[in-house]
């Protein structure tokens, strides 16, 4: 028997996540059957999207995540023990993965090739944000060479990925942050032409100084009201990817905050905005391995730095969680098990 430990989610989130919103519980998972195997995890992920899932879902329940483990026990001809898979199993340090689970679209477990790249990428820009940003920017924003991008969250594991791909593409690239330390990191670290503190910064005086012939394409992960400014000094047939709205996630929906109408813009400006998920690249048709593959060459190539910001420990994923709502985290958050 092998004794496994998993987060269970027993409240609905009232503004940050509390630590006494979650359990750590303790179980056996039952000897394996034909079709079955154990994985234990190596990697855990933290995003926005389990902030903003929480109250879709029923209590208590599994606290869901991507996270990369190490196959240890196989009664599975594809899945061979020492093999790595990432699986949307969530925060549990082992799991079991039986023939149900493989073919549920929505865990998309597969086997992590060896990339020669560390192991982690696997959860971040070689996996669901990579895939993110590589699509959504491509395909929804369809950038031209010369345009000017405007990224916000620039710094996280999507937003920071999605700028470096604007400037292989030839754009001129804009990423809003929350520090002083971000715009440092955005600029000299991965080649922003400009970042901004939207905390210390008038944000629409500040977008026409750096922007004065205006934005072509939006990719947004924030919303709010920076969100409304942005749009409101693009150029005719812009196009938006909206990717989140990480501004209201903490918020209840009769609490959010009131923004300034984008329809106006939207309209006199001829927009196109398209709010997307990832897993339209996986079904009916998987292209993440065209994502992938392109994503994998642009960093062994040097073209895009994938930078990891990594906490240790199964009991510190909740700190984690913290620390990435809070704003902490340079690229992606990964806890490391």
């Amino acid at each position: 028997m092998v004794k496994a430990r998993k987060y269970v989610v027993k409240k609905y989130f009232k503004g940050l996540p509390k630590r006494d919103d979650f359990e750590i519980v303790e179980y056996e998972l039952p000897p394996l059957k034909d079709g079955q195997f154990i994985v234990k995890a190596e990697w855990i992920s933290v995003d926005p999207y389990l902030r903003a899932y929480n109250p879709f879902n029923a209590i208590p329940y599994d606290q869901f995540s991507f996270q990369i483990g190490n196959v240890v026990e196989s009664k599975h001809a594809d899945f061979p023990v020492g093999c790595k898979v990432v699986s949307h199993m969530g925060w549990c340090d082992y799991c079991l993965i039986d023939e149900k689970i493989l073919k549920d679209e929505s865990n998309k477990v597969y086997k992590l090739p060896d990339m020669g790249l560390p192991t982690e990428l696997g959860v971040g820009a070689l996996g669901m944000h990579g895939i993110t940003a590589y699509f959504g920017f491509l395909e929804i924003c369809k950038p031209n060479s010369g345009e000017t991008v405007v990224v916000t969250g620039a710094a996280g594991a999507v937003g920071s990925i999605v700028g470096q791909i604007a400037k292989i593409k030839g754009c001129r690239v804009i990423g809003f942050v929350g520090s002083d330390e971000k715009v440092e990191w955005l600029e000299k670290e991965l080649g922003f032409d400009k970042g901004i503190n939207y905390k210390s910064k008038e944000l629409s005086k500040a977008l026409k100084e750096v922007a004065p012939t205006g934005i072509d394409c939006l990719f947004d992960n924030v919303g709010g009201e920076l969100s409304t400014t942005i749009m409101s000094q693009m150029n005719k047939r812009g196009r938006v990817a909206l990717c989140g709205c990480i501004s209201i996630y903490n918020h209840e929906v009769s609490e959010r905050p009131k923004t300034t109408s984008v329809l106006p813009y939207i309209v006199t400006k001829e927009l196109k905005v398209e709010g997307f998920h990832v897993r339209n690249w996986y079904s009916p048709v998987n292209r993440w391995p065209e994502a992938i593959s392109a994503l994998v060459a642009w960093i062994k190539t040097g073209k895009i730095k994938a930078k990891s910001h990594v906490t240790e420990g199964f009991d510190k994923l909740f700190d984690a969680l913290i620390g990435m709502l809070n704003g902490e985290n340079f690229g992606k958050a990964v806890v490391k098990v």
